[in-house]
Parts: C-alpha cells; structure tokens; sequence
C-alpha cells in the first residue's frame, strides 16, 4: 500500500479566493450569503438568496480557444486546479502528460445554461440557441474533462457526479488510485455554478431556508430556528501525491490521507439515515487503522436542514463521542458538488494555522441534535493532529476523509 500526502490545494468561494482572504472573512465572521435580486423573475421561487462568488476572475491566458468548450463550473474547475497545480510546483511537470497522473472531480451537473440550450429545442422545437459545445458544457464530467485536455492528463479519470458527495467522493476515489499503486499524482475535487434551478432543487422540497429579508443569518446549522439550507457556488482541488515521490522531489505536505470511508443508505433517495452515516465513519476510522480517540476535529456536513442537522450529530455523537465540531457551510452556503473539496481544503488550512472556525449564526443548538462539542462563537486554537471530514448526499451517498498532520 502506498502513502498519499496533499501537496497542493487551492480554491475559489464566495468569501475570497485565496485561504488568507477566506480567514481574514471568517474572523471577523462574515458571511457569504446575499440576496439575489435577479431570481425576483422566478415569482414561485421561496428562497431568494445564495452565496454567489462574485469577483472571479477568468486569467487572461484562458482565450476563446481555451475557453469554448467551458462552462462556469468547468472554467472554475480548471482554475482551481491549475492554483494547486502551481502551489504543489508541478505545473507544467513532465509527470502530467506521462500517464502517471489522473484527475478525480465532480459536480452535481454541468452549466445550466448549456442545459437551457438543449430545453429551448425541446420546448420551442428550435436548435438555434444550440451550438457544437452544449453537450461539453452540460454532461455531468465537464470539469473532469476539460481538465485532461487542458493539462494533458494521459492517466485515469474519474468523474464523480454524487451530488453533494460529489467533491468528497473524488478525493477518496483519488486517495485510493494512488494507494493502491495506480497512479502517482491525482487532481481532485469538484465545483459547482450556482443557478436558480439548483436552488428550486430544494425549494420544491420545503428545505431551503426563507431569510430573504437577512440573508446573512441564514443557514443556521444546527440551530433551533434553523429554516433550511442556501444554495453556494464554487470550486476546490486538491493535489494528491503519493509519499515516496513528493519526499524525493522535496515537495511541502500539507498532511496525509489515512482513510476513506463511503457507504449507501440503500433505503430513501432523500431522507438522511443516521445509522448508515455512523457506518460510513466507522469505514473511515477502520481504513486509517484508528480508534475514534484520535480525532481531535469534525467538520461537518451541517446543511441546516431539520432531518439532516439531526441525523448527521447523533450519529457523529454515537461514532466518536463529544467531539469539537463545526460547519463552514455557515458561511458558503451549500455549495453541493463543491463542498467536500472547499472542506477539505479550509479543514487543513484550519490545520496548519491551529484556528478553527465557529459555526456562524448559532445561537441556540437545538437539542435534538447529537452531545457533540460546537464550536461557536469565537476561533477555537486546537493542536489538532487529525481530521474527519463528513458530507453526505442525496441518494444515501455517504463518505467520511481522514487527514493527518504530517
């Protein structure tokens, strides 16, 4: 079995696109919630705010050439991953194009707007708004491919669309390449665009949260008045090296992968089971060949939703006891194929800077949810040495990552 230790992360969020941005924010507990007053259209549409990223920049270097086959998300994919790329010194490195490096990334769906093409043919009976690119920006593994042919990858991909694991998945499937000797290097993570209709996902289901009016108190995971999750956009990567070869070319480790776990409920599409996401942790714990002692921090998946806040706590109570824990989805929103992998990213940086962030906007920890030790309030200093980072998603999907300082 081999070691696979993170040398490079990067990502791009609603409150900055660089950690020192992002932790200048969380400290002075901004949000990245807003209101977004072009939805006001879609008059059936309950939930008006989200975390848009607003300031992302497209380099200048990604010209129309580049760029045409790209979508929002698949452009943010790709973004975020040549920030990694570059932070792990392996940008441009013979080892992309050898074949001994793949790419694991996700998202829920492609760009909606390429969906919107393929539906204006369907509803009017036109392919005018169509055009050689719609399928490539809509199909479900846009990032994942528009990262091989930008980088020139010759390894495996694997293009994880698992909704809210979607990001998660891809890291342990990554993890997992490089453990078992497949490959030497992986790109992985996932993003997502935000739109109207991935809110209306939730909204049809009664879970999205209705603070129009003070966007900035919502979500609230965790809390008593919680009232449903917001929707976020974004992307995170996460370059995965395995341990010999990152020592040998003197690369900096942010940490190690010890496990993975990922299970399915196997019995609602959409209703949470606790008993299962305990499981998936389990998995984890017997992967990384640790007991649950050794997990000094949570982060949680913690949408603010009713059914999920609570499934999620009581297992996590259940599976390691009272554990520090916390939600950046406070902050973000939920950024859906995205969030494992901005987790994963800010987890470690939470890590490395012995700093980590309060769930925003909780005030009253609903009692239903699980005896676990909330960090709220203010920036918890821990000397932590290991970490779990939960997500889980709809179809029962569950998966838990275990990182370790190094």
């Amino acid at each position: 079995m081999k070691r696979v230790v993170i040398t490079g992360m990067a990502g791009i969020t609603s409150l900055g696109e660089t950690a020192d941005a992002i932790f200048t924010q969380f400290a002075q507990a901004k949000s990245g919630i807003r209101y977004m007053p072009e939805w006001e259209i879609f008059t059936d549409l309950r939930c008006k705010i989200a975390g848009p990223v607003e300031s992302f920049q497209v380099p200048k270097h990604f010209n129309r050439k580049v760029t045409r086959g790209m979508g929002r998300v698949a452009l943010m994919s790709v973004i975020s991953a040549e920030k990694a790329l570059t932070d792990a010194g392996l940008l441009n490195d013979p080892i992309l194009a050898n074949g001994e490096t793949g790419v694991a990334f996700g998202s829920s769906a492609g760009s909606v707007d390429a969906v919107a093409e393929f539906g204006s043919m369907l509803l009017d009976q036109n392919m005018g708004k169509m055009n050689a690119t719609t399928y490539i920006r809509m199909m479900s593994h846009t990032s994942a491919v528009n990262m091989t042919v930008y980088f020139g990858l010759k390894g495996l991909t694997l293009p994880t669309s698992s909704a809210c694991t979607s990001g998660s998945m891809a890291i342990g499937q990554a993890y997992e390449a490089i453990k078992y000797g497949k490959q030497t290097v992986m790109l992985a993570g996932g993003a997502e665009e935000l739109s109207a209709a991935g809110t209306a996902v939730f909204d049809v289901l009664l879970a999205t949260s209705g603070m129009n009016h003070q966007p900035e108190k919502s979500p609230r995971p965790f809390d008593t008045d919680r009232d449903g999750l917001v929707v976020g956009e974004g992307a995170g990567c996460l370059i995965l090296e395995e341990y010999e070869h990152a020592k040998a070319r003197g690369a900096k480790m942010y940490a190690e992968i010890i496990g993975y776990g990922s299970n399915t409920d196997g019995q609602h599409v959409t209703r949470p089971d606790s008993e299962m996401m305990g499981r998936c942790m389990q998995l984890a714990l017997k992967d990384a060949d640790i007991s649950a002692d050794a997990i000094d921090y949570v982060n949680a998946h913690g949408t603010s939703t009713d059914q999920g806040d609570i499934a999620e706590t009581q297992a996590t109570a259940r599976v390691l006891g009272k554990k520090p824990i916390s939600s950046l989805k406070s902050y973000f929103g939920h950024t859906l194929g995205a969030c494992g992998a901005i987790e994963a990213w800010l987890c470690l940086e939470m890590m490395h800077r012995n700093s980590f962030i309060p769930t925003l906007n909780l005030n009253n920890i609903d009692p239903q949810c699980g005896d676990l030790d909330y960090i709220v309030g203010q920036i918890r200093y821990i000397n932590a040495e290991i970490l779990m980072s939960n997500n889980f998603a709809f179809g029962g999907i569950n998966t838990s990552i275990i990182f370790k300082r190094i």
